[in-house]
Parts: structure tokens; sequence; C-alpha cells
């Protein structure tokens, strides 16, 4: 018996005391030998599944008791209520099980397990209590039910297996089949691996959980999934091989890359027996697995991920103001789930993004295709997640219904992507007229408004089967039938109250109350004798009582049985719809570039192996779709080279735009190696193999690290694993300690990729200092955000020019953002005592002084009493003794001397 499964009900040996008494003991049951057969079997099912909130079907309700109900009762906010047991009371709460999606999913939005133990036998059909077994236990990264999984969000579980030379990890979606793995060598490179994908729980060998591995991914991850243990030899290599293999029907694993990945098979192997474990099926939707390598994707630590707000905002985790935000404008849920993997994870292949960015440039030049497979695409379901739930054995009617109309509007898709000439679109063509057989009999077999459950019946097609068509008849006109009977009786016997009524005990019988008695007829059988009537039966309403009463049963019985029928064949045709799937997917993402291309005006983008990052008119593909009306975006070059310009150092005033344009090239990077066409007028780009970003303040406390530590963390991890070929996007590094620490940090930063790794790196800084770069490494240039001061006001132009800035216009920034006119006008004062070199006694820049104020007293005069404080100097003053201070007397030739003398006395004059 599976360490889910539960087979309670008939008998009960002395092998299950114990589990029995465990849990009993775990749910505080203090009597076992008082317990009822019902909350024996309760505990029996619960033992073995200890970790799971157990959903234990009593009627018309999923009840909880003990622990699970008052821990499920706070969540869900409903009513704790008691089971009496002799003196003590059993905590109990229950969910009724027509709305019992939407409890399950608020407890899985939780992280906890939920096992569903259903009635696996109708009541009275044997001795003792009904059996019952867990039918399905629902985790964090098991869900199913289309109502708890976010349409255009993937719901990966993520199975890691630790070893000795690194992990490996294997990325299983429930819902869709799509599975995968890896091997990684540092725990780093397995968080940059897992975050592409954000799975929703972890499995992990048993006693692994608490482990400090563990809890570095779980706090690495955007989301923190869920963490579920299984039994280690589940993980162990060579029994993952011969489950993998059975499964697959395969000899070897060496077609999905594994026969060197010892890691990686187990940590699959694990992923695929959970899934069987917990939805008791054979997981048939689940026909492929591929090993992912190093070096097929353009990589992005979460912090760069993160930091360019390339799936979500860091606002608030929202969709909206991401990149993904911006660029998803498909029509379908499996579209929009590529194009999300699309962005988290873009190509380092050549021929493949190229592929992508031909087939983007075709639909982009052909508006009447793109509304022809936009309106195609919107008549097309999730066949990924249909066939998933199908195949998984918790689909129903309407499934079916919504696959075949999906399975429909295929053919026709394929048509349009027939005539296309990009090759890859052409491709796609193919799956998609595969399978008319099942098309046609999934259009056929169910009606056109299936209703939600299946006990029920009436979902299938009058005319699909000739039987059923008959017992449909027979269940709906039989009660017709039995209502003539009655209306035919009062009229032969005179017995206007004479009615024909049912029970389970006698089934259809004829009532006639005692005052009628003597007009019954002969042929009447009497059955029972009550207070105030006589019950009859006669062997015409026996025989019809038959037929109807078990028309009604066969009727559902069949239903149920085709509905079986049809579902296996749409898991026998799992692998083909899968193709499908992937083909209706790309094509969705693929257009969804192409409408963006075409309506936000991009272009595409020349991809190659060099290492130049070449950018015309360049744009931020989010902030120029988030500009109000009247509101223009102002684009900017950047060219940047490893031979000429690997390091442009960017400064300029707040609020000036730096940051933007650093964002604005690492996202046309990322965009252009996905195969989308990026916001620019021109764009050639080298090929990356991985994009850095150190942007933003932040402190991690939980981790004991303040903002200025957070920073040098991933400034030392980008410095350890960028090479050549990355691209780097530093903004203010060192400002989070003194001045004099931080600029020397900056400056031996820059000078470390200039020297040492050669990446391509934009470098915003507010030390001016570090425009003097330049002068000593040949490959850095200086750039600015070009301002301009007009009426007092400093005008932001938001222009990437050549040149170093010398001011950073933070006080402008302050007064714009509101600070007190008192607050402004004091630091103004300030600045100007800091810029024009005033110091006090001990040396250090006078802050003190307010010259909006009246003076203060002066230092003593040289022959007692107060100095009158000296008359503020005109800037022309100002200048001219800055100058004077500047000059090294010792190194001044005479010559040289005089020359500065006279430029002086111009500047006075």
């Amino acid at each position: 018996m599976g360490a889910t499964q539960a087979k309670a009900g008939k008998g009960h040996g002395d092998e299950a005391e114990a589990p029995v008494e465990a849990a009993a003991e775990q749910a505080g049951a203090r009597e076992i030998g008082a317990l009822t057969p019902m909350m024996r079997q309760y505990l029996e099912v619960k033992a073995l599944n200890p970790d799971a909130i157990l959903f234990f079907r009593l009627g018309d309700f999923y009840e909880m008791f003990f622990e699970d109900a008052v821990r499920a009762s706070e969540l869900l906010q409903i009513t704790l209520t008691a089971r009496a047991k002799n003196a003590e009371k059993v905590p109990m709460a229950g969910v009724p099980y027509h709305s019992a999606r939407r409890y399950i999913a608020k407890l899985v939005e939780h992280g906890l397990k939920v096992a569903i133990c259903e009635q696996v036998e109708e009541a009275g059909s044997g001795p003792g209590i009904v059996r019952r077994e867990v039918t399905r236990v629902i985790t964090p990264g098991m869900v199913l039910d289309e109502e708890a999984l976010e349409p255009r969000a993937s719901n990966f579980l993520a199975a890691v297996y630790p070893g000795a030379q690194g992990f490996g990890a294997a990325l299983l979606e429930a819902s869709t089949g799509e599975f995968f793995c890896l091997e990684a060598e540092t725990t780093q490179e397995l968080v940059e691996a897992l975050a592409r994908v954000e799975p929703r729980e972890l499995l992990v060998p048993e006693g692994e959980k608490d482990s400090p591995d563990t809890a570095f991914l779980v706090s690495r991850l955007p989301r923190p999934p869920a963490v579920a243990e299984l039994e280690r030899a589940g993980f162990e290599p060579g029994r993952a091989t011969i489950y993998l293999r059975n499964h697959f029907a395969v000899q070897s694993l060496e077609a999905f890359g594994l026969q060197d990945a010892p890691l990686a098979t187990g940590a699959a192997g694990a992923a695929l027996r959970y899934l069987k474990d917990t939805q008791k099926t054979a997981a048939a939707h689940v026909d492929r697995l591929s090993r992912h390598q190093r070096g097929v994707h353009l990589l992005m630590d979460e912090a760069s991920r993160s930091n360019l707000e390339v799936l979500r905002t860091l606002r608030d985790g929202g969709r909206k103001g991401s990149l993904l935000g911006v660029l998803d404008r498909t029509a379908t849920g499996l579209g929009a789930r590529k194009l999300a993997r699309w962005l988290a994870a873009p190509l380092c292949s050549l021929p493949e993004i190229n592929a992508r960015l031909d087939a983007v440039e075709e639909l982009s030049q052909r508006s009447v295709w793109r509304e022809e497979m936009t309106n195609l695409l919107k008549e097309v379901g999730d066949i990924e997640r249909l066939c998933g739930r199908l195949s998984l054995g918790a689909g129903n009617a309407r499934d079916l219904r919504a696959l075949g109309l999906s399975l429909a509007q295929l053919p026709r898709l394929g048509a349009v992507l027939a005539r296309c000439e990009s090759p890859l679109l052409k491709a796609l063509a193919g799956p998609l007229g595969s399978l008319p057989e099942l098309t046609e009999l999934l259009l056929g077999a169910v009606v056109d408004e299936p209703p939600t459950g299946l006990k029920e019946g009436g979902f299938i097609r009058p005319g699909f089967h000739a039987e059923l068509d008959k017992l449909v008849e027979l269940s709906t006109s039989g009660k017709d039938f039995l209502l003539k009977i009655e209306t035919r009786e009062r009229e032969r016997t005179g017995i206007n109250s004479l009615k024909i009524r049912y029970n389970k005990v006698f089934g259809y019988y004829l009532e006639v109350t005692k005052a009628n008695l003597h007009l019954v007829p002969s042929d009447y059988i009497r059955k029972q004798t009550m207070v105030g009537a006589e019950r009859f039966i006669t062997p015409e309403l026996k025989e019809y009582e038959e037929k109807v009463l078990t028309a009604e049963e066969r009727r559902s019985a069949l239903e149920l049985e085709l509905f079986e029928q049809l579902r296996a064949q749409v898991v026998k045709e799992a692998p083909r719809l899968r193709s499908a799937a992937e083909a209706v997917a790309t094509a969705d993402a693929l257009l969804s570039f192409a409408r963006c291309a075409a309506e936000y005006g991009y272009v595409r983008p020349v991809v190659d192996e060099s290492e130049v990052l070449s950018i015309t008119g360049g744009r931020h593909p989010v902030v120029e779709r988030m500009l109000g009306a009247g509101e223009a975006f102002v684009p900017n070059d950047v060219k940047m080279d490893s031979e000429d310009a690997q390091i442009l150092v960017i400064t300029g005033p707040n609020m000036a735009g730096k940051s933007t344009v650093m964002r604005q090239v690492a996202l046309t990077v990322l965009m252009a190696q996905a195969g989308s066409f990026v916001p620019a007028s021109a764009a050639r780009i080298g090929l990356s193999d991985r994009i850095f970003t150190r942007v933003g303040a932040a402190d991690n406390l939980a981790r004991g690290q303040s903002t200025f530590m957070v920073e040098m963390t991933e400034t030392s991890h980008i410095l350890h694993h960028a090479t050549r070929r990355s691209l780097v996007v530093l903004d203010e590094i060192g400002r989070g300690t003194s001045t004099y620490d931080g600029l020397s940090i900056a400056w031996a930063v820059a000078e470390h990729l200039h020297d040492k790794v050669g990446a391509r790196t934009l470098f915003a800084t507010h030390y001016h200092e570090l425009v003097d770069l330049p002068r000593e490494k040949p490959r850095v240039r200086n750039m600015c955000i070009a301002v301009r001061e007009q009426g007092g006001k400093v005008l932001f132009l938001r222009k990437l020019v050549p040149g170093g800035a010398n001011r950073s216009y933070g006080i402008e920034v302050a007064r714009l953002a509101g600070l007190p006119p008192e607050v402004v006008t004091r630091a103004r004062d300030i600045l100007q005592n800091l810029e024009s070199g005033e110091f006090d006694d001990s040396g250090r820049p006078r802050l003190a002084r307010r010259t909006s104020r009246a003076p203060s007293p002066g230092q003593l005069g040289l022959f007692g009493g107060v100095a009158e404080p000296g008359p503020k100097l005109e800037p022309s003053h100002q200048k001219v003794l800055e100058a004077l201070r500047g000059v090294k007397v010792d190194e001044t030739t005479p010559m040289e001397a005089l020359n500065l003398l006279a430029k002086l006395q111009r500047e006075l004059k």
C-alpha cells in the first residue's frame, strides 16, 4: 500500500493497531477502545497521510477532525464544532462536497497538502461501514483544478537531489506534463535554474527538509515554495532509472540525455513517483523528458531578473508594469506560459534566435494574418491542461467538450501557418492537423452544455450510443407511464384519492385510504397495512417499476463507462495532443512578439557573435508604454564593444534617467535573445551569455545583511561569475558606506571589470571622481545625462551624451520631491560652504555656518576682540580663490605664474 493510500472499513487486523494508535495520539484521542468504527476508519486513513489535511467524505460533506479541524477552521474561517465521543468531544469542521474546491485551493495556497478520502462503494453494499480510500492528494505542486490554477502561469514541482558533486533537479508541471531536469555544481547555480520557473513546491529526500541547502534554496527563490519529503530510495539513481524506463517504455535513458547524469536522473525519478503516488494514476500525459544543458540559455540570477522587472514588478509583484506585462499579447494560456518562459530564459543559439526573428518579422508585416490567427487562437482552450486533467482522472465532460472544440480550430490555424515562408512557422502547421478522428469523436459524443458532475449523467449526446438512447427514453417516459397508470386506475376503480407512491422497501405501490377499501378490485395484491390506508401492487406496476428503476441506474453506469472510453482515447492520444499544444503555444508567443513589433514600432535587431552592443534610438519598453497622454519618451544611443568602449561611466543628476537608460539596454539585449524585435530605430546585439545587474538599495534583515552588505554580496557574485561575453549593469556601487570608502570600492570594481573580466559594463555613479577613469583605462568612456539650467531651475533632458557631469543636482530633486523650503535653503547653504572649501578650526568643511542668518561671531582678531566676518565673495572672486588654492607653487615656472595672474585678472574684471 502506498504512503498516501488507505483501504479501510472492512475488518481490522492487529497490524493496524500501531498506526491507528499513533494517529490517535497525534490527534489527541485518548481512548482508542472507545472509538466508533467510523472514527477508527478515519484514524487509519489519517495514519497513512499524517502530513496532510484529511478531507473525509461523510454524505454530502467532507469532514475534518481533531487537529485538522482546528487548523482548517482557522485558515478557512469555517465553524469549529464537536462530535461527542463518550466523555470527550472531538473537534470537527466540514465543508460541502460540491463547494470543496475553493476551500481546498485556499489550504493549498497556505502551502498545505489536502488528502481527499472518498467513499468507494455504495452504502449497504456489504457488511460494516462503507469502504473509503484516499483518491488524490493535492499539494502546492500538484494542483489540477482550473479554478485554482493561474491560467497564464505555470505551476511546477521541483525535485532536488543533493550529491557529493553537486545537485540534480527535476521540474515537473503536473497540469501540463512538462518535464525536464538538470544538474548544477553549486547551490547558486541551482537557484538560478529553479528561479526561472518559480516552483510552488520543493521535493527533497527524507531528512533534507531542514538542511542548510534546503533553507538556502527556499530563502533565495522569488516565491518561497512549500517543502515536501519523499523516501530516499525514491531518489536513488539506479531505482529511478528503472522507474523512468518503465514509464516511458524505453530500453535506455540516452535519448533523454541522462546517460551521464545520475543526480538529474534521481531527481526526475522522484518527481514522477511523487506525481503518481499523489494522483493515483499512470500519468500518461507525461510522455517526454528533456535535460537542460549549460550554455543553452542566457542566464540571469534572481537579483538581476527582479531588478529588471522581467516577470513582475518590484512594487507589488504584479505583471502590470513588468516586461512580461508589456509583451504579453497572447490569446491563450498556453501562449502566455510559453512567452514567460522565453523571457525568463532567453536563447544563446544564433540559429534559434534568428528562426524566431524570421517568424516575428513575417507576422509583423502581415496584419490580416495576425488578425486571423488571433481570432482562431481565442477559440482554442488550454489543451495542455485539459489533457493533463483527463489523463490524471480529474477531468469531466466539460473538459472533453472544451478539448473537442479546441481541436476543431487547429486545422484552420495550421492552414494559416502553412502559408507562411518562415521555416519555424511552417513547421508548426504539421502537428495541428493530426487529430481529426479524436476531434470528430469528442464533438459527436458530448452535448453542447454538459453538466459539471458525472454521476448524474446527461452529458452524452443523443444518437451517439443506441443502447443509451433506449435507457434515456425509458427512464424519462417510464415515469410518465406510471402517471398514466395512476389516472387509469382512478377511473377504473372510482377511487379519486388513489396515488402511486415509491419507497426503497416496496418500490412503487398503489395507496388506498381505508374509506375506499371496498372499491379495491380483486387483481390488487396487498403489501402493507397502515393506520389510515393500505398499500397494493399489481404485476403491471412491478414490471414497469423494474424497468424505470434499473433504467436510470443503467443509464448512469453506461454514461460513466462511455466517459471512461472517451477519456482513454484522449490519454492514448496524449503525445500528439502535447505536440499540438506546443505548436499552439509557440505560434501564440511568436504572434504576441509580432503584434508588439507592429503596434509599438519595434525593429528587428541584428544578433551576431561579435562583442558589439550598438543601439540607436533605444527606448525602455515598459516606461514608454506607461507614459501619459502628451508625454514622449526620449530615445538614446548606446554603443559599446570590447575593444574601444567596454565600460561606460554614466554620470548625471538624480531623476535624470541614468537607471532607465541602463535598464533599457539590458532589456533590449534580453528581448533580442528571446527572439523579439526591440524598441529602437536600429540595434546590433553581440551575443551575451549572462546579464548581471546591481541596482537599487535593499537590506535583508532576515539574513542579517544590511543594505551595503547586500550590495557588496551581489557585486562579489558579479565579479566572480561575469565573463567577457556578459553584460553588467552597475548602479551606484559603494553608496552604502562613507564617501571615501565607497569611491575607493567603485573605482576598484571598475578597474577589475576592465583589466580582468572584460565584460561590457554600464556603470552609473554619483562619484564624479570616476570621470577620471578614462585617463587611466583605455576602454572606459564617459557618458552623462544632459541637463539645462534655465531661470534658476533645472531641466532634465533625458539625453545620454558623451562627457562627464560634475554636479548631481540632488538639492533640486529634493525640492521637486516637496522638502520644506527652509530645508532646501539650508541644504544650499551647506553645499555652498562645502564647494567653496570653507573650513573650520579643525580643518573640516564648515557645515554650521548659515549664510541666510546674521553672521555669527568670527574668530579672535590678532589684537584682541572678535574679527568682523568678511564680506560674501562674488562668484568670480570665488573662482579666483579656488584657482589660487589649486596652484602648486613649487612646480610653477615664472612664465606659468605670469600667465596665471593674467588669467585671474581677467576673471576679476
